[in-house]
């Protein structure tokens, strides 16, 4: 055991005496992603200098191992935008790779594309992005900002997503497996924010966003040909796909369970979807294909105001009745009589018609809320959106209730959203919150040098401020910011 524990431990320090710094950048050596991942080897980062990109580079094989990951990023303090072109470009058959800080739009395609190159026994696996945003595409049709195939344990977290195209995703998952999205902000959807078709399976959508997020906020199935799928003869659309913690504000629905078996939609908290709350279809009704059955619906608030449309859309070849629906809050702010929503089974623990009385813009639950402590004790998720463990019994929706002061309500870290970080000229700040708290930069002396209205986003010229330290103060909690 020694012995093995000396050789692992000599492999990893010969990949690090061997880790280079690849610049890449206008005045560098290197001026293309895939000039740059053709010097690559294992354990190499490729720091990447503000400039505008759009070449759309195709990529293939470009791996490191586990013990020495690629990474590429954004040059400390810099700003590295990929935009124009048909994609910002394509990684095929990577492997062992992190891509973080780094801005994309106005592709004409798919944004950032990640496959398996159609080598179905060879996917994709071990991608992390982390810290990217992306932007509005040069596209209407079904273009997604984040296309997806045959990709395996991957980990989406701390993205922005903004303004998808009309009829595209803004992540497309085709026969993805083992996944985690986890603290991304997903704004204006197209037709979807996140679709997970083709046979993925196991992702968990924990702690995200979702603004105004399309026609289905979360496509869990859809309708892919059969050649596509991942693996091949693949009989669901999608398994075990978790979502949990997850605020929902607006969509035309924010769950579509489409041909998918096995999944769990657990403590969200879903405000004013604008046609329905919750779809349950079957579009794909090729033979041997599971009917979609067996989902989970549990623990989630509600508001939803019945204009014409019921809370569920039930369609043909879907086994509704096999479905567990259970100690969901449902409030129709719109009609304190309503009979209430039309769920495809009896739901046990239900609470009908009580306003969930919220604390604030992110739905913290006040003291006196219903959804306090009435939860199902499942078990999962462990954590709700803010990160604070669920108590058992869990209380309903993504908050889990605590005692918090005023000021600590109005400023949590999830409700601020800083960008970049280190940072040279512009910082950008976005609050998420509706108070009349203000949420402020302060030098390393502590003096104010700028200020955020709470809900607001900002763009700060910092362009006249020293090198060093900055802080941005939260109420009680306090991040530090660097500038370079």
């Amino acid at each position: 055991m020694v012995r093995l524990l000396l050789s692992v431990a000599c492999i990893c320090s010969c990949f690090i005496s061997r880790a280079q710094i690849i610049e890449m950048g206008p005045d560098k050596l290197y001026k293309t992603l895939q000039s740059a991942c053709q010097a690559v080897t294992p354990g190499d980062t490729i720091l990447i200098f503000s400039g505008t990109y759009n070449n759309g580079d195709y990529i293939s094989n470009l791996k490191g191992t586990p013990n020495a990951w690629i990474s590429i990023k954004a040059a400390p303090g810099q700003t590295v935008h990929f935009t124009g072109g048909t994609q910002a470009f394509q990684l095929s058959d990577p492997e062992y790779v992190i891509i973080s800080g780094l801005n994309f739009s106005g592709q004409s395609g798919n944004g950032v594309n990640i496959d398996d190159a159609g080598t179905f026994d060879t996917p994709a696996k071990y991608i992390v992005f982390e810290n990217c945003h992306w932007y509005k595409l040069n596209a209407s049709g079904n273009s997604d900002q984040l296309k997806m195939s045959g990709v395996e344990n991957f980990v989406i977290r701390n993205c922005t997503f903004n303004d998808g195209s009309a009829d595209g995703s803004m992540v497309d998952m085709v026969g993805c497996h083992d996944g985690l999205f986890e603290n991304n902000v997903f704004t204006n959807g197209g037709s979807n924010c996140i679709q997970t078709k083709g046979g993925s399976s196991n992702i968990t959508i924990i702690r995200n966003r979702f603004s105004d997020g399309g026609q289905r906020a979360i496509n869990i199935g859809g309708s892919t040909d059969p050649q596509f799928f991942r693996p091949q003869g693949a009989n669901t659309e999608a398994s075990d796909i978790f979502i949990y913690s997850n605020i929902f504000e607006g969509a035309n629905a924010a769950l579509a369970f489409v041909g998918a078996v096995n999944c769990k939609a657990i403590n969200n908290t879903i405000i004013n979807p604008t046609s329905w709350a919750v779809r349950i279809l079957q579009e794909n009704t090729n033979a041997g294909m599971l009917l979609c059955s067996n989902n989970t619906i549990r623990n989630n608030i509600f508001v939803f105001s019945e204009t014409g449309k019921p809370a569920f859309n039930i369609g043909s070849n879907t086994q509704p009745a096999s479905f567990i629906c259970s100690n969901n809050l449902w409030y129709n702010p719109d009609n304190l009589n309503w009979s209430g929503p039309n769920t495809p089974v009896a739901e046990p623990g239900i609470i009908l018609n009580q306003d969930p009385v919220f604390d604030d813009s992110l739905y913290h639950i006040s003291e006196n809320s219903p959804a306090k402590g009435n939860g199902y004790p499942t078990g999962e998720p462990l954590k709700d959106f803010f990160n604070i463990a669920f108590k058992n019994p869990p209380s309903i929706g993504a908050a889990e209730y605590s005692i918090k002061t005023s000021t600590e309500t109005a400023f949590h870290p999830r409700n601020v959203e800083i960008w970049p970080n280190p940072f040279t000229n512009k910082i950008y700040v976005k609050c998420y919150t509706s108070t009349s708290d203000r949420i402020l930069i302060l030098n390393i002396h502590g003096k104010v040098v700028a200020e955020v209205k709470a809900g607001e986003m900002a763009e700060i010229d910092a362009s006249q401020w020293p090198v060093g330290i900055y802080f941005i103060q939260n109420g009680h909690f306090t991040q530090k910011i660097i500038k370079q």
